[in-house]
């Protein structure tokens, strides 16, 4: 499984290709809409990248309370950990 330094490094690439991100700013108190200029578009594309990650759809009301690039880790986290164990 991924850890959260891997997740880190994979969102700031995956975000320097899409949105023109500069990785230093891809840190884990960085707010996705105000630190990061991302807006709703770009969130979609974004959980795009993270079901690529993780091989897991990602729910619309798990994505509704992400904040931060430190709360995108956790959701994919805990997607990767219901692939370890096995539940939907």
């Amino acid at each position: 499984m991924l850890s959260r330094e891997d997740v880190l490094a994979r969102l700031a690439d995956d975000m320097a290709t899409l949105f023109e991100t500069p990785r230093e700013k891809v840190v884990p108190e960085a707010r996705l809409a105000e630190d990061l200029d991302l807006d709703s578009i770009d969130a979609v594309d974004l959980v795009v990248k993270l079901r690529q990650m993780t091989g897991r759809r990602i729910k619309p009301e798990d994505y509704k309370t992400v904040r931060t690039v430190g709360d995108v880790i956790d959701r994919v986290m805990d997607l990767l950990a219901e692939n370890e164990t096995g539940t939907p």
